[in-house]
């Protein structure tokens, strides 16, 4: 059937006009009748209940009784008046009060007439009243809406001057209501809906704005929210299957020297059965004929960059090149020192491309990537540059993934006329609902075990007040060798304010921990790259005991004599960015400490921050948490994954419901990958729609 209907534009709805048209479309993007279908109430007011006056208290959020006005009086010197009203039912009364338009609500209200009254009971001398409530005839229609769900609706400050609040916006809904009868066309496969038991969508949408009831609301939810995931879930999956049918992977059978040196020779520790079971996965991709596009998750100092150089050397042994993009040149060059480091005096070409390599090296890079000798280019943005052209690109490796947008991706996976094979790696660690919609066409492998030796990092939280015992914990660390990082906030929009507290924190350690017995290093954004590399590189060789940074340290720096990790202002960090942070300390075999500090008063979501820190080191539960803290429109990467448009789905809250909907796509598109069967017709149909109003990048790692 036609979306004629659903695509008439909003301002031949009765109600709107060209006015608040353009106010509907420049503020919540209403532009169709169907958009404003899909503007869906964020609560409801629960109108069920009727209460007597004797039940009320002041802790109820809102009331609605049924009863009359016995008196009314206007209280109160010329300019602060205010109207007073007595309302009653048969087991007692209530004050009602208003302090804006008196003279008019004064003639308003009739006695004798029976009313219902809605508001936000409170009290005031002892008297329970309601101020500025609702107040409405008796009559059968108002009887109906005042024993209902009510919507609440989103609204904006500009909508509101246009008269569309949430009552606005409620009554152009119900305007527009008992238009759709029979204009709704169905976008799920009739046995479908058979057999999850969902309503049609004419009623699923009914419902969600106007619910019959608490079982209507439910099932309408349900079905729309799983709609929402399962288009998301068929689009992903259908990119896999696709590109599964339509792109051949370079087959990597052989296992050579490369590989086999590294394993037998340089291999620092041994790998752990996670890390075995990854590279099992890795390698049965490579071999099997079709592109591998792989998500790597591993929490902080999980080994992915062991695993993701053993499976570039698999690359080089079949006579192919790699390369790994990082998103700074920080990581970028560590990483570069990293993997120099592991190989040792293997014979293997590592080189770094960045902004800042220097023409003459970038020569000399270009011409051994054309002529084959470069095995391995490790660089940043700069590798997607059209100049870097490789003789045979086999393997990519994409570091913090969410870092980088869509099409610059793209970019790198177009170098070669086969797609060379994907590993995106990930220290973030993703949770399970976000994974499968952020990376639904990606398979996903995680390492969830920590290298053997490593122990817990205890993390406490403090205050400022106790900064004393803190430099006492700090000194007694020093003594027994080892070393401490002591970090500040950095955030753009107050980076003057950050510095100064960077170099007020800065003093008052020199002060507290003063040469010659001392040596503090410092570290942050505004000194040059060379003066940057210099303090690091001395607290690297452990000829300072002390390092004051700002979150540059977060990533670049890997020193395993650092056991001790001081965050200042930590309310200030994400739970993600804390985690990150404390990844830093732990690296070796000592016991390592991160000390959250922070002002005295803190918010409810701030301490909820700390005491996730304290209880544990997962970073799969942290990422959970950070996930219900933040939600998911606000995470890195969500707004380049075109995945902000749910608008009543919630993955922080429908992850049953995702899950359902993941099986369920999965299962069509096994069946039938085109979605050229008749049942999927509406299906197809829906996508194809999608589709045309969004670009869509999905298709590339």
């Amino acid at each position: 059937m036609s979306n004629s209907f659903l695509d008439t534009p909003v301002e031949f709805l009765k109600g709107v006009g060209p006015e608040r048209a353009k106010v509907l479309k420049t503020e919540i993007g209403v532009h169709h009748f169907g958009d404003l279908l899909r503007w869906y109430p964020f609560r409801y007011v629960d109108r069920t209940r009727f209460y007597k006056a004797r039940e009320i208290n002041a802790d109820l959020p809102y009331v609605q009784l049924r009863g009359t006005i016995v008196s009314m009086q206007t209280l109160g010197k010329p300019g602060q008046q205010r109207l007073v009203a007595e309302f009653r039912d048969d087991t007692g009364s209530v004050e009602l009060i208003w302090f804006q338009g008196v003279k008019w609500l004064a003639g308003k209200f009739k006695p004798n007439t029976e009313y219902i009254v809605f508001g936000k009971p409170g009290l005031f001398n002892g008297r329970i009243n309601i101020a500025h409530p609702e107040v409405e005839e008796v009559t059968d229609e108002n009887t109906k809406r005042a024993s209902a769900l009510q919507p609440v609706y989103p609204a904006t400050e500009k909508l509101k001057v246009k008269g569309l609040d949430s009552k606005g916006l409620m009554k152009l809904v119900k305007t527009l209501l008992p238009q759709m009868k029979g204009k709704i066309p169905e976008t799920l496969p009739e046995s479908l809906i058979n057999k999850l038991h969902f309503p049609s969508r004419e009623e699923a949408l009914t419902q969600v704005h106007f619910p019959s009831g608490p079982a209507q609301l439910r099932n309408a939810e349900a079905r729309l929210k799983f709609e929402e995931f399962l288009f998301i879930q068929l689009r992903l999956l259908r990119v896999r299957a696709q590109r599964r049918i339509n792109f051949k992977g370079h087959n990597f059978e052989k296992v050579g020297d490369f590989f086999n040196t590294f394993y037998e020779k340089h291999l620092p520790f041994p790998l752990t059965e996670a890390q075995k079971r990854v590279i099992k996965e890795i390698r049965r991709d490579m071999g099997g004929g079709k592109q591998m596009n792989r998500l790597l998750q591993g929490d902080v100092g999980s080994g992915k960059t062991v695993v993701a150089l053993l499976c570039m050397l698999i690359a080089n042994d079949n006579g192919f090149q790699a390369c790994l993009m990082a998103p700074t040149e920080i990581l970028a060059t560590q990483h570069l020192h990293t993997i120099r480091e592991l190989l040792g005096d293997m014979w293997v070409n590592v080189g770094l491309l960045t902004g800042n390599t220097k023409a003459s090296e970038r020569r000399e890079i270009h011409e051994q990537l054309r002529n084959g000798t470069m095995h391995i280019l490790i660089g940043t943005h700069a590798l997607i540059e059209d100049e870097v052209q490789f003789a045979k690109l086999g393997f990519v490796v994409i570091d913090e993934q969410h870092r980088f947008g869509v099409e610059q991706r793209s970019k790198l996976w177009r170098k070669n006329t086969n797609p060379p094979h994907v590993l995106v790696m990930t220290a973030t660690p993703i949770p399970r609902t976000l994974a499968m919609t952020l990376y639904g066409d990606l398979d996903t492998s995680i390492i969830d075990e920590l290298p053997p030796g490593r122990k817990p990092i205890k993390t406490v939280h403090s205050f400022d007040s106790h900064r004393l015992r803190i430099f006492g914990f700090m000194k007694e660390q020093i003594a027994e060798g080892r070393q401490v990082y002591v970090v500040y906030p950095l955030i753009k929009e107050s980076e003057k304010m950050d510095y100064k507290n960077l170099m007020e924190g800065f003093e008052a350690i020199s002060r507290a921990f003063p040469l010659p017995e001392y040596k503090v290093s410092i570290v942050h954004g505004q000194m040059k790259p060379a003066v940057k590399e210099m303090e690091m590189q001395r607290f690297v060789r452990g000829e300072t005991n002390i390092m004051v940074a700002t979150t540059v340290i977060e990533v670049g720096v890997n020193v395993p004599n650092a056991s001790v990790m001081i965050i200042e202002s930590a309310e200030r960090f994400g739970l993600s960015q804390l985690h990150q942070l404390r990844g830093r300390v732990g690296r070796g075999a000592d016991q390592s400490f991160c000390i959250l500090m922070t002002g005295d008063k803190v918010s409810a979501d701030a301490r909820l921050r700390m005491k996730t820190m304290c209880e544990t080191n997962d970073g799969f539960k942290i990422a959970e948490v950070d996930l219900q803290l933040r939600g998911s429109g606000d995470l890195e990467g969500t707004q380049q994954s075109g995945f902000t448009g749910l608008r009543i789905a919630d993955i922080t809250k429908d992850g049953t419901i995702l899950q359902q909907a993941r099986v369920v796509a999965a299962e069509i598109v096994d069946a039938d990958p085109h979605l050229q069967q008749p049942q999927n017709a509406v299906l197809l149909e829906q996508l194809n729609k999608e589709l045309k109003e969004s670009v869509n990048w999905s298709r590339i790692s």
